[in-house]
Parts: structure tokens; C-alpha cells; sequence
């Protein structure tokens, strides 16, 4: 009977687009909330970053995040690995070393049964295993709707600390993973996703993020993040404004999708409710070229399309575009050696979209 149930009807959102929007978090968080400050505390609430670090005082500093949301695939050991894999990326956007993990588990014990969190359980202790880190420990609750992430410690050398808001003019953009997984998994919920491309986002968001943490140890790597649930243009107008520049798109063509025809999908209107909800927040800062009028409402979707593990987007000086592809193909990213953008010095949009070639 298990079988048959689909994690995902149980839920209102999907992964990463569970997130609340840029717009309304930044109400959210507006105010003191980091206070008090901390000499130790190198990265908190005054920025836009994937996790705090805290300086421990010997050269390195603690990484500590959390990460979780509802189902975005059926299968449970299949939610609980990628909803493992999301949040641990967090520590290797900021150039760390994962160091342990406990869960958070909500479970609605009335509708599913304890058998299928125990799989999803199985699933966060499988990536633990892969990223070297011991499932440690963790909550639960009793909640109407299912919930499992991750409250992830790791360690980073503070020379080596990755932030999103210290690019600079020149920096060529790096992107490790295609976009379009928050198309295809509305697809599935609607019964609309084709044979062919079944399995192919959940395969994609249970892959780490592990090269993050040798990326970290190039000083020419001027910051980092990953894209989830904001979408590649929320996540770059954050680098941007965080650094006082203008991200720059050469052309639609340089960026990575999941699969070719996209448009299928999205004609189909298996387009996710936080796509909109992440245009409505950050829309008017993003200029799309008049080349590509046909295709705005494509862009929109496309790259705002809220992404759950997501890839690491990389600034690298350009002296170092070398060192950094090597590393790139040392963790078999091959296919995203082509650069996807650069910064320029700050213009009136925070990203700029400049046609299809």
C-alpha cells in the first residue's frame, strides 16, 4: 500500500519553493535581528549569505546552517536525500568542509505512515555518509504537512570564507548545475512529465556540492553561493547588489537546462507557484534585452524557476578561469567549463540579460 502513496500530494509546495519570498523575507528580516553583534560572528544577518561563521579563534571558524521543506519527489529515501544534499551544500557554497549533521523531521503521523519517515531518514543518513559526516542526532514533530532537513556544522580555514557579496568588476561567473528542476517536478505533481525525463531532476538534486570546499581554497575565487530556491536571477541579483556591481548574461544560450525543450513544460504550465512569487520580488531589477521580447515570459520561467540543490555560481578573477576549470573537471563538471556571465561595475539593473547568443 506504501507503494502507491505519493509524497508529494501531502504537500502545498515542493522543495525549495517552499522558500518565502526575497521580497517578504527582507520585511522579515529587517530590523535588529542579528543583534547583538559578536567579534566572532564573521558572517551573520547583516548579509545575504548561505550560512553563518563563526571565528573559533585559531585560524578557523565554524560554519552552521539549517535547510528544509516538503517533498519534491514521491519516493521517501529519494525526499531524504535530496532534502540532505540541499542543505549541506550550504557549508561548501561558503568554502567549507562539512563536519556533522543533526535532523529536522516533521511528520503528519495521522495520514503517513512511520515506516515511510524512517525510509526518509535512510535516505539524509545516505548522503551524510557520501559528504563524510555522521547523521548525529535530531527533532520531530507532529505536523500537518511532511518536513525533513538538515542543521549542518562545518569548518573552513577564515583565509578560505566564500562569500556572495564580494565579487569584483571582471569576475567571470561560473554555474556547476543546469537549471529547470522546479519545472520538471511540477510536471510530475501534474502527471505531465514524459518517460524519458523521468528521475532526471531527482538525480541532478541528490548530487553534493563537494567541489565547494576545494573551490574555497582559491584565493582568486572572489565569492560564491548556490542556487535554490530564489531562482539563478534572485541568487545573482543578491551577488550583485551584495557586491555593488551588475551581473551581466551575454546571451540565453550560455546558460545550462536540465533537459532542451523546457518550453514543453512550461507551455504545459508546469511552471512552479514560487517562480512568480520570485519575479514579483526581484522582477524590476533584472533588464531583459529587446532581442528577446518573444522569449521574456520563457526567461522568466526559466531563470527564475526555483531551484532545490541547486549549483554552486562561482566569481573568479580572470586570471584564475584556468585553475578553476581544472578543479571543475577534477569533480567531473566538465559540462559547465563554459562561463554563464560576468560583473561589470554597478548600472541601473542588478542583472542584465542581453540576448540569445
Amino acid at each position: 500500500m506504501e507503494q502507491e502513496i505519493k509524497l508529494t500530494q501531502y504537500s502545498h509546495g515542493a522543495g525549495c519553493g517552499c522558500k518565502i519570498a526575497p521580497k517578504m523575507l527582507e520585511e522579515i528580516l529587517s530590523g535588529q535581528f542579528a543583534m547583538p553583534d559578536n567579534k566572532n560572528l564573521l558572517v551573520g544577518n547583516h548579509s545575504k549569505d548561505d550560512a553563518a561563521v563563526y571565528d573559533l579563534g585559531n585560524g578557523t571558524a565554524i560554519i552552521s546552517t539549517t535547510d528544509f521543506f516538503m517533498p519534491v519527489v514521491d519516493d521517501p529515501f529519494e525526499f531524504g536525500r535530496i532534502a540532505a544534499a540541499n542543505a549541506i551544500s550550504d557549508v561548501y557554497a561558503m568554502g567549507g568542509k562539512p563536519l556533522l549533521a543533526i535532523a529536522i523531521l516533521g511528520w503528519p503521523v495521522n495520514k503517513l505512515s512511520p515506516s515511510l519517515a524512517k525510509k526518509v531518514i535512510e535516505g539524509g543518513k545516505s548522503i551524510c555518509l557520501e559528504a563524510g559526516i555522521p547523521l548525529a542526532g535530531g527533532h520531530s514533530i507532529d505536523s500537518p504537512e511532511p518536513i525533513f532537513g538538515l542543521a549542518v556544522n562545518g569548518l573552513v580555514d577564515t583565509r578560505n570564507i566564500k562569500q556572495n557579496n564580494t565579487a569584483k568588476a571582471g569576475d567571470i561567473l561560473y554555474l556547476t548545475k543546469p537549471l529547470g528542476v522546479g519545472i520538471l517536478t511540477t510536471a510530475e505533481k501534474k502527471g505531465l512529465l514524459k518517460p524519458e525525463h523521468s528521475g532526471i531532476a531527482a538525480q541532478q538534486m541528490m548530487q553534493l556540492n563537494k567541489a565547494g570546499e576545494a573551490i574555497g581554497k582559491i584565493k582568486a575565487v572572489t565569492a560564491m553561493t548556490d542556487v535554490t530556491g530564489f531562482g539563478l536571477l534572485g541568487h545573482l541579483a543578491e551577488m550583485a547588489e551584495g557586491s555593488n556591481l551588475t551581473a551581466v548574461i551575454p546571451g540565453l544560450i550560455h546558460i545550462p537546462f536540465i533537459i532542451n525543450d523546457l518550453a514543453y513544460y512550461i507551455n504545459r504550465h508546469c511552471v512552479p507557484g514560487g517562480t512568480q512569487r520570485n519575479w514579483d520580488s526581484y522582477g524590476h531589477k533584472i533588464s531583459i534585452s529587446d532581442i528577446l521580447e518573444e522569449k521574456s515570459e520563457m526567461v522568466k520561467c526559466i531563470l527564475a524557476d526555483p531551484q532545490t540543490s541547486g549549483g554552486l555560481l562561482i566569481a573568479v578573477d580572470p586570471g584564475a578561469v584556468t585553475e578553476v576549470e581544472l578543479l571543475l573537471k577534477e569533480y567531473n563538471l566538465e559540462k559547465h567549463l563554459a562561463p554563464v556571465g560576468y560583473f561589470t561595475a554597478k548600472d541601473e539593473m542588478a542583472v542584465s540579460i542581453q540576448g540569445y547568443y
